[in-house]
């Protein structure tokens, strides 16, 4: 296992470095000037040229290249063109927001999905099969911004149950330990203002975890049919287990490995495709960053943001990957 695991992140380098050359590649392709976009339309030419040679942008690209990835050894991200910040201490709030945001979806998505699965497979061809499998579909076709819209109009504007946008109370904000407001409050025993952050968190959550909780829950409904019709399940009964223990004991234990796969992959996906939802509600997460980022052509920001979101995606997969020995013995590095 121990050498299985190094061996698997010593692949991770390459395919990291690749995923930087591609990323550095397709950036230089945006058009348009960042000097120019930063200093204005109505910026001389004398003083665009300034700036550039100020930003390094006037040197060839290998070089351009070669200067990040030095930067990258060392641990430094670089400094944003727009604001001057260094990128590690300026992005560290907005991924922290999408981190908490995409593993709230995650548990709805993980709960709900998951129980709808079995309770699908348990009862098959049933009216709960029927109607869950309907639902799962809608949700898999469902886009992501006209449920946020519609969430927004019902639960904001018709009800005035939740707020519309942002991730805090203006009013009262959060003081921030980790950047994880959720459980900052609960660090601080501020249980207001949790509540508070609960109710902004609610609606992008459940508009973001609509599609991979339909997916776990076609997922976990297949593979837990094909368990419940094996041998073992048939002896688990005849021995006169009582049904719950022997689908939740004996049928999802034997069925899980693919439903970790989705479960990993989906939580890597949210993780990189969070943008529409954080557009929609405000939610000042990496989407929005890398977002705003693209509008001023701030490469470095750029650069980082996906490199940073491509790292936490290939070390989720390996976990995922490690989790499969620890649930089945049979599996083996």
């Amino acid at each position: 296992m121990v050498s299985y695991t190094i061996r698997r992140i010593g692949l991770l380098i390459p395919v990291l470095i690749g995923m930087t050359l591609v990323v550095f590649s397709i950036i230089r392709a945006i058009p348009g000037n960042p000097a120019q976009v930063i200093l204005g339309q109505r910026a001389t030419q004398e003083a665009i040229e300034k700036l550039t040679q100020q930003l390094g942008l006037d040197q060839p690209w290998y070089i351009q290249y070669f200067d990040y990835i030095g930067g990258l050894l060392t641990g430094d991200l670089g400094q944003s063109i727009r604001t001057g910040a260094a990128i590690s201490k300026e992005m560290t709030p907005y991924l922290a927001a999408t981190m908490e945001l995409t593993f709230f979806a995650m548990v709805i998505a993980i709960v709900v999905g998951i129980n709808a699965g079995i309770i699908s497979a348990w009862f098959r061809n049933s009216w709960f099969d029927y109607l869950a499998m309907i639902i799962a579909l809608i949700g898999v076709s469902m886009p992501i911004f006209w449920l946020g819209l519609m969430e927004q109009y019902v639960f904001s504007i018709k009800l005035g149950w939740l707020p519309t946008t942002g991730r805090e109370e203006i009013r009262n904000p959060v003081d921030s330990i980790t950047n994880l407001y959720l459980l900052d409050t609960l660090l601080q025993g501020r249980f207001d203002q949790f509540v508070q952050v609960l109710k902004h968190i609610l609606m992008p959550g459940i508009a973001l975890a609509t599609i991979p909780m339909a997916i776990i829950a076609r997922i976990t409904r297949s593979t837990m049919i094909e368990a419940m019709e094996s041998d073992f399940i048939r002896t688990a009964r005849a021995k006169g287990l009582h049904m719950f223990w022997v689908v939740y004991k004996h049928a999802l234990k034997n069925a899980v490995i693919p439903i970790l796969t989705i479960i990993g992959l989906q939580t890597g996906l949210l993780l990189g495709g969070a943008i529409l939802t954080e557009t929609i509600f405000g939610w000042p997460g990496m989407g929005r960053y890398i977002f705003d980022a693209i509008s001023y052509r701030d490469y470095p920001v750029i650069q980082s943001g996906i490199l940073i979101i491509a790292a936490i995606f290939v070390f989720i997969n390996l976990i995922v990957d490690l989790l499969y020995a620890a649930i089945d013995p049979r599996i083996k590095y």
